[in-house]
Parts: C-alpha cells; structure tokens; sequence
C-alpha cells in the first residue's frame, strides 16, 4: 500500500503554496514549556525538504481538546518557536487558521518561507469535516497542493487531515507518513520471519481487532499487561483482584483457538509479579510478590515474573522482525517496570527489524532509554492500531495514487 502513494519526492513544488497537515499535538509541562518534542523533531525532515525547494509552507495542526473555540492554553504559538529553533529559520506565525491575516500572511510569502496556522480545533468546523470549512482554508491560504504528514491524526476524517484534500489538485505524502506505512505496512505485510508480535496493555477488547489481524501474518505472540489476565481467566486460571474483563473471556479463547489453528505460537505469562495495593497518585505499590500459575485472592497482577521476562526474551533473540505494541505492567512506577524495560532492552538488543507501534509503548521505550535503538518508533496511537487493523485511514485514502 505505501509504495502505491504519492509523495512529496514525485511531484514538482517548486514556488507553490504547499498545505502541509503536521502533528504538533505535543505535551506541555506545568511551567508551560514543551515535555516533548518528538512531534516536531519527526516532521522537520518533510518541511525541510519542502522548503529547500523553495515550495511556500503552510502548516496546520491541532493542539489538545479545546472546546472549539479560541483558548490560548492550546495556541500553537510556543511550538512555531520551538520549530524556529530547529529549522533554523523564522516561523511566521498566524494567529488564525482562516480569515484576513491568514489571507495576508500567506499572500506575503516567498519560496522557502515557512508559515504556521493557529489550532484548527479552535473551530468546531474541523472535527465535523465541514466541506465550506474545508474550501475557506485553501482558499484563505491560496494552497495549490496538500501533504499530509499527520500520521498520528491520519484515522481521523477532519477537514485538515482529509477534507482540505477535494480543493487541491495535488494531495500527497510527506515523508513521516511514507516511512509510517512502509513500517507499519510492508515491513508487517511481508516481514522477515520470524515475526514476533508483542501485545501488552490494560484491555484485549482496545487488541482484539489487532490481534486477530496479527494472528494471520506473525509467526509468534507475546502477550504482557492486564489483558493477559483475561487471557489467564480464559485458561481456567485464577488472577486474584487484576484488571480483568470476564465479558470479553470467549473473545480471549478465540483468538487462543486461531493461534493454534494457524500455528501461531502463543506466549502468555507464566508467573507475575503481584501486589495488594497500588497507588497511582503517589507512583507507589505495596511489597510485591512473585506468583507461579495463580494469583492469590488479594493480590492484583503489576507485571511480567521473571521466568516469563527470559521466556520471551528468548523468543526476541530469534526474531528478524518485531512488532510491540503496549507495556508489560505499569511501567510508570518503577517496581513495576522491570518487564517493560526488560522487553525493551531485548528488542533493542536483537537483530531485528523493531517497530514500535506507537501509544504507550513509546513512553515505556523512551523511559527505558533504548528508544535510539530500535528501528522505527510510530507517531500514531490510535491510528497505528487502526493501520494494523487494516482498516483504511481518511488521511491516506484521500491521496493521490502512482
């Protein structure tokens, strides 16, 4: 599917008004300065090709969940001096994302300019895809093309990430999005085997679409965090107070079932790392207990034990192509933590082709600090699970094709 797309590489741009979709949803701490920016960092290489050759650029983005209306928390005004930075050139930005000074603003640019648009959530317009709401954004900004480099935002069908795409004669990828679908698409499509999957995370109802469309194309599946104490439940196993979804037992035995079918080896844990109270608020648990088999009445499942951290570490090792998607426990206290960062060690370690697959494990992988030894860290969270489901994004759908 990537291959089929086209990119900002096959198509001339030179001295054209480019409307570029950019994900610049990054988090702020209390002091009000940006915690993270991985976002930035990861669509710098499309405008700086953009602007390079001498294309006028225009970005747009969204920034948190205003209530669709102007809210200067949520301006994207800290984050066009942050991408000053690292451009190394001026941002000009808009204080709109339609209207007059956007209209002046980006009549005023020269080749190699970049420009970018206040929060386009600041309109209700934008998550209802309005189509005159769409048409106003061209024709405000005088774009003659769209990119969208937006993966993370790509599942969703708004006006900037699919909508603008009917008023342009050229709507293609930026590079983010090209190496997004290559990662996620052919490199899981038509992997280098043996192919691992590693599923962690509260919840196999948020997995289940993904599992069973894995199920057809992995050669292994490692299963970690609560969803692996409905899986538990379905064997027969007792979990004790963990996080677990009684109604969604017969969904678990299923996809045990298509596992055995399929020839699928299937890696739940066999012991886990216990406690009797977590505190969330304080990042605290109480003492932790190693449990074989079953989990004592009383006691909530954290984590992978350390015979299921060598289990899979051993299957990691003779992996050539690895796919993680969710953490092995509550990796945000440290107690609970070891088989998260023991996973992410081994991944990094191997030879294989790692993916991570955007949401959560990309928090655990960074905290980890092996996050530059992998192959390739998704920007999506619920996009990557969607692109894994196989379902089509709007923000792909809509660009043009080879």
């Amino acid at each position: 599917m990537s291959s089929e797309i086209k990119t900002i590489r096959d198509v001339d741009l030179k001295g054209k008004k480019v409307f570029v979709r950019v994900d610049f949803n990054v988090p702020f701490d209390s002091n009000g300065n940006i915690s993270d920016d991985t976002r930035i960092v990861a669509a710098l290489p499309t405008i700086k090709y953009l602007a390079d050759e001498g294309a006028m650029v225009i970005l747009a983005s969204h920034l948190g969940r205003p209530k669709s209306k102007a809210d200067t928390q949520f301006s994207l005004a800290p984050v066009a001096k942050a991408l000053s930075e690292k451009l190394g050139k001026p941002v000009t930005f808009v204080p709109d994302c339609v209207g007059g000074e956007v209209k002046a603003a980006c009549s005023a640019m020269k080749g190699g300019d970049v420009l970018l648009l206040e929060n386009s959530r600041f309109y209700s317009e934008e998550k209802k895809n309005d189509p005159e709401f769409a048409k106003k954004l061209i024709a405000d900004t005088g774009a003659e093309a769209f990119v969208n480099d937006a993966f993370g935002t790509a599942h969703r069908a708004h006006a900037t990430t699919a909508g603008v795409a009917a008023y342009v004669p050229v709507k293609v990828a930026g590079f983010l999005i090209e190496k997004e679908l290559e990662f996620l698409g052919s490199k899981t499509e038509n992997p280098e085997r043996p192919f691992t999957v590693i599923l962690g995370g509260s919840k196999v109802s948020d997995k289940i679409t993904v599992i069973d469309s894995l199920l057809d194309k992995c050669d292994a599946m490692l299963i970690g965090g609560a969803m692996a104490y409905t899986f538990a439940l379905a064997q027969g196993k007792k979990v004790g107070k963990s996080l677990v979804e009684p109604d969604k037992v017969d969904l678990a035995k299923s996809a045990l079932e298509k596992a055995s079918k399929k020839g699928v080896k299937f890696l739940l844990p066999i012991d886990n790392a216990a406690c009797q109270n977590v505190d969330f608020a304080a990042g605290k648990v109480s003492e932790i207990k190693i449990f074989d088999g079953d989990i004592e009445d009383g006691w909530a499942g954290v984590d992978i034990g350390p015979k299921t951290i060598e289990l899979y570490k051993e299957q990691i090792a003779k992996s050539k192509t690895i796919l993680w998607n969710g953490p092995m426990g509550i990796f945000e206290i440290k107690e609970c933590a070891v088989g998260t960062f023991a996973i992410a060690e081994a991944v990094a370690k191997s030879d294989a082709i790692s993916i991570i697959g955007g949401g959560d494990s990309v928090k655990a992988v960074k905290k980890s600090g092996y996050a530059k030894d992998v192959s390739f860290i998704s920007t999506g969270g619920g996009a990557s699970l969607e692109f894994l489901e196989g379902k089509e994004l709007p923000g792909v759908a809509v660009l043009d094709r080879k």
